[in-house]
């Protein structure tokens, strides 16, 4: 165990704090009011932009449930970290992560007052938000799911599923959907618009732009689109696709 002094904050409210945040070209500001006030909200908080367990994981994990939080009442979901807005404007975009909001807390007074900053000197990122969940309800504190003091870089309890068997235990997390296109084929639209029609969200990899023609055919044994992988099962094409809803 290390000398982390780590605070749970259930029942408390959230620390007044005011974001610079870049959008576009222009400087907005933003407060905890403006995030939670009448809302209720789902923070996860992380180390840094562009760390592995961030980028491989946690994030892409809330937002691919973020459909499934929503049908619970979930208004918005935050992934808080301390870094320039700049640096979390170029994660968004390379994570494609259009499920999250995502907030810069720059200058660690939003983690600090959370009793979540710590000292990470000696990785070279100085401070930084240890790694928590928590479940806010009009800027009040009702669930928090803190990594455990242990060495490195804990991801145990902070995880988007740990958070929705909490939110709603009954709920059943869709299973991760792929779909392989290329630009201009009717054949992808339709399959794209009946995996929509069915309450499935996607990942589409367009050909010649996320994988090669040859990456196809090494993945399905096909080399045709759309390819359609639906929690890990190759389903096919869009005849596949309807067969298998019918």
């Amino acid at each position: 165990m290390s000398d982390l002094n780590l605070v749970n904050k259930e029942g408390q409210a959230v620390p007044d704090v005011t974001f610079p945040l870049r959008e576009g070209d222009q400087w907005v500001k933003k407060s905890t009011g403006d995030l939670f006030s009448g809302k209720t909200v789902i923070v996860f908080s992380l180390p840094g932009a562009f760390t592995p367990t961030c980028s491989s994981t946690h994030l892409p994990r809330y937002n691919e449930l973020a459909s499934v939080f929503k049908a619970q009442g979930i208004d918005d979901i935050i992934c808080m970290s301390v870094n320039d807005t700049f640096v979390m404007n170029a994660w968004a975009a390379d994570q494609e992560a259009q499920n999250v909001t995502l907030i810069a807390d720059g200058n660690g007074d939003f983690t600090a007052g959370m009793g979540m900053l710590v000292d990470k000197s000696d990785l070279g990122f100085g401070k930084r938000s240890w790694r928590y969940s928590m479940l806010v309800k009009d800027g009040i504190v009702e669930k928090m799911f803190i990594e455990p003091d242990v060495p490195g870089d804990p991801f145990e309890v902070s995880d988007a599923d740990t958070m929705l068997a909490y939110v709603a235990p009954d709920a059943k997390a869709q299973e991760p959907v792929s779909i392989l296109t290329k630009p201009g084929c009717p054949y992808c639209a339709k399959a794209k618009a009946l995996l929509t029609e069915k309450g499935f969200d996607y990942e589409e990899i367009v050909m010649g732009k996320d994988a090669t023609f040859a990456s196809l055919k090494a993945i399905s044994g096909r080399e045709t689109v759309p390819q359609v992988f639906i929690g890990g099962k190759h389903i096919g094409g869009s005849d596949d696709l309807e067969n298998y809803f019918a």
